[in-house]
């Protein structure tokens, strides 16, 4: 697959000065401080943030960064064809030192009006389609397809925006991010309307809100899976976490919601919301619109079924194309949202049954074991998300339950210990390796976990350390399991890579675990 860079719809040209309709333009000026030019006789066709997202024509729209301002890429971005630049002041005053020609709108907040400057570019590509966002720390991705999957009751094939990937009809794009920058976004969603798709899912983060990437975008309806430890090290604490993620839930950014109500967080957005929500209730006793009961696997489909009650009190039977309770709540708030958009329910229930495999979550690499373990792949990464995942996958399996995990370098350290005590609790065997150490020591981030561990399992019985790979902990992890087992791989889920030391590594658990059953011995007995 290629990358969300690569998503072009066809743009029709406008003016520069048309591009910037609506922002507050303190000046217009060339780089090298000449008088004020005629920002009508620039013509662009297309926008970005980054000069290695450019092609000739376009804006290149210069962001002050943490480390250093985005203008310094801006000589870059001229000699790849870049028609103009928009920058703050501090921008313009080193766009003077470079001797960059191209000419300049300088404004207060270039970050802020990316979006909205975009979507002028790509043509308002949101307001012709049926959209939905989906916002939590754990269940995001899964209820993004499942999402998708509703939206399928009027549209074959909606556009995807996600962790995962993107999919734009046969188009598939590799995501770098949870929500792409505001001009990736509005292209994606421009060139779903160019071909007729007639619907899209955006995936949205914490971050996307608060860096102002999904800023101009009305979505019809929104959904909220939860809010639990993690990304502390950009928030500080879990208000300012659930202040961003509530931002989703206004006017300027959402037609209706749909919240989950199973944690405290869910029940205060539904409380603070200032759009019309309904409230669901999945893993909890919480009082709300639509309620979840009876939740039990059916070993024998390996899926997990349950009654979702709507408001008139009627039950409905759902039998989740997914595995584990922890998914409950991620299939009953997509249920709800497809009728919030106005599609019937038994339809939405029977679309999502029949939603295809979710890469990377819940992922079954070998759905037929046979005489080898089954091997799961999940991103489960929080202490929430592996306990729930652990605790369906339990639920699952016949044997004994063997778990492959790491934690994140350069990340909330906060939760590795705790995250190894839960993994030590729920799981028979652990193989202890990397995730992605970016450029934190690998054996200090194991510290973290085998302390964890250690607190729960003293004696470390069955507890395996693999300092090799994370290559050698699957293949290892496989080959010692029986039949009847269940290998839970978590932490990566369907990324394609490995990062080590500021590079990424081609790497994808699951393929290297289908390659390891594939050359199992027990596989040709």
């Amino acid at each position: 697959m290629s990358s969300v860079l690569d998503i072009r719809p066809t743009v029709d040209t406008l003016s520069f000065a048309e591009s910037m309709e609506g922002i507050d333009v303190l000046r217009w000026i060339d780089a090298t401080g000449a008088p004020e030019f005629s920002a009508s006789q620039t013509q662009v066709r297309g926008v970005t943030v980054s000069s290695n997202d450019l092609e000739e024509g376009w804006i290149f729209i210069a962001i002050p960064g943490l480390v250093k301002h985005g203008v310094r890429f801006a000589a870059a971005a001229e000699r790849k064809g870049a028609a103009a630049i928009v920058t703050d002041e501090a921008g313009a005053a080193e766009l003077q030192q470079m001797g960059v020609t191209l000419p300049v709108a300088v404004i207060a907040n270039p970050r802020e009006a990316a979006a909205q400057i975009s979507a002028r570019v790509y043509n308002f590509p949101a307001s012709r389609l049926s959209t939905m966002a989906i916002i939590g720390t754990n269940g995001k991705t899964t209820t993004s397809y499942l999402m998708r999957a509703a939206l399928q009751c009027r549209y074959p094939d909606p556009a995807l925006c996600g962790t995962v990937e993107s999919r734009i009809g046969d188009l598939r794009f590799v995501s770098d991010q949870t929500t792409a920058e505001a001009p990736v976004v509005e292209r994606l969603l421009a060139l779903a309307e160019q071909k007729g798709l007639g619907a899209a899912v955006v995936e949205t983060s914490a971050h996307a809100l608060s860096l102002n990437r999904v800023d101009g975008i009305i979505f019809d309806v929104v959904g909220f899976t939860n809010l639990q430890h993690d990304h502390l090290d950009y928030y500080g604490t879990m208000e300012n976490y659930f202040e961003a993620k509530k931002l989703l839930f206004t006017p300027e950014h959402a037609a209706r919601g749909v919240v989950c109500v199973d944690d405290e967080w869910g029940q205060r957005l539904a409380s603070e919301a200032t759009i019309p929500v309904a409230t669901v209730s999945a893993l909890t006793d919480t009082p709300a619109e639509w309620t979840v009961r009876d939740i039990h696997p059916d070993k024998e489909t390996s899926r997990t079924v349950f009654t979702l009650v709507d408001p008139e009190g009627k039950g409905h039977r759902v039998a989740m194309p997914i595995l584990g309770e922890v998914n409950v709540q991620n299939t009953a708030l997509a249920i709800v949202c497809g009728v919030q958009a106005g599609f019937g329910l038994d339809e939405v229930i029977a679309a999502i049954e029949a939603a295809e495999q979710i890469p990377g979550r819940m992922e079954k690499v070998n759905p037929e074991p046979g005489n080898q373990p089954l091997v799961v792949v999940d991103y489960a990464h929080t202490p929430e998300g592996l306990e729930w995942t652990l605790k369906s996958t339990r639920e699952l399996t016949k044997g004994r339950l063997v778990l492959v995990f790491g934690t994140d370098g350069d990340r909330d350290a906060t939760k590795r210990e705790y995250l190894a005590e839960l993994a030590a609790q729920h799981a028979d065997i652990l193989w202890v390796t990397d995730e992605n150490p970016r450029t934190e020591d690998p054996q200090s981030i194991r510290d973290y976990l085998l302390r964890g561990i250690a607190r729960v399992r003293p004696d470390m019985h069955d507890v395996i350390e693999i300092k090799t790979s994370r290559r050698d902990a699957v293949r290892k992890a496989i080959l010692a399991a029986e039949a009847g087992d269940t290998i839970l791989i978590t932490g990566k889920g369907s990324e394609w890579y490995q990062d080590i030391d500021g590079i990424k590594h081609e790497y994808n658990d699951v393929p290297v675990s289908r390659e390891v059953l594939a050359q199992d011995i027990r596989a040709s007995l």
